[in-house]
């Protein structure tokens, strides 16, 4: 009787024993967390920063070209938003006598002089995949740049847009009825379609559907998709027709 008692307690000191150690346990592992967020992570994150700035300074920032506010800006003439040509002729007006420069995306690309006329052109500009934002600036006598111009969006997508023609099947023979097909399919939202040359009307998915009138005897069909940089996709149906 004697030895079950002491073993009952041994058991209730070994548990509290327990207990006491998983308080101080997850005492310490609350103490660790907080210290790490706290002290040594923000440590470790300007040691790394500091590192980062000896390996490679920071460069300094590049100060702007003088500038004559009174010195009107030029105008640029750009007549689409978008184009399939990896170079384009920019031409513009400024005032006579003085130069042009011509930014893309921040980067000074060309400068030319202005003619007596007050025209200009930048030929064979370079553009970018994708949007290019391109200004200018008017330069005086002692190489003062106005205000830039306003910046136009020109897009530069040599991609040809989808075309998908769901039907008519391709030597398709169609019998008698009214003479006419029905041609339908998509393309990317934006896009124009002509068939044989009449544009149909293309739903905001990029979706369309149109009738096409028929011939006797073979009867071509050609599909177009252009978008807004003209670049185009064609498909070509052949329908038999026979009263």
């Amino acid at each position: 009787m004697s030895y079950r008692y002491r073993s009952r307690r041994s058991t209730r000191r070994l548990a509290r024993k327990s207990r006491r150690n998983f308080i101080v346990t997850l005492v310490i592992i609350i103490f660790l967390i907080y210290a790490t967020l706290n002290w040594v992570l923000p440590y470790f994150i300007g040691s790394v920063g500091v590192i980062k700035n000896i390996i490679k300074p920071p460069q300094a920032l590049t100060p702007k070209s003088a500038q004559n506010a009174s010195l009107a800006p030029p105008v640029l003439n750009i007549p689409f938003e978008a184009t399939n040509s990896a170079q384009i002729d920019i031409q513009g007006f400024a005032s006579p006598g003085s130069r042009v420069r011509l930014y893309i995306d921040g980067e000074s690309l060309q400068t030319v002089d202005v003619s007596s006329e007050g025209s200009f052109t930048f030929a064979n500009v370079t553009l970018y995949l994708g949007i290019n934002n391109i200004y200018g600036t008017t330069l005086d006598e002692q190489e003062k740049e106005s205000l830039p111009s306003k910046t136009i969006k020109l897009i530069y997508d040599s991609e040809k847009p989808s075309l998908i023609v769901s039907e008519p099947e391709d030597n398709k023979k169609i019998q008698g009825g009214d003479r006419k097909v029905k041609v339908s399919g998509k393309t990317e939202p934006g896009a124009k379609v002509f068939v044989n040359n009449t544009q149909a009307i293309v739903n905001g998915d990029g979706s369309f559907t149109i009738d096409q009138s028929l011939n006797d005897g073979d009867n071509t069909i050609s599909i177009k998709a252009q978008d807004s940089a003209l670049n185009q996709s064609e498909v070509q149906r052949i329908i038999n027709y026979s009263p």
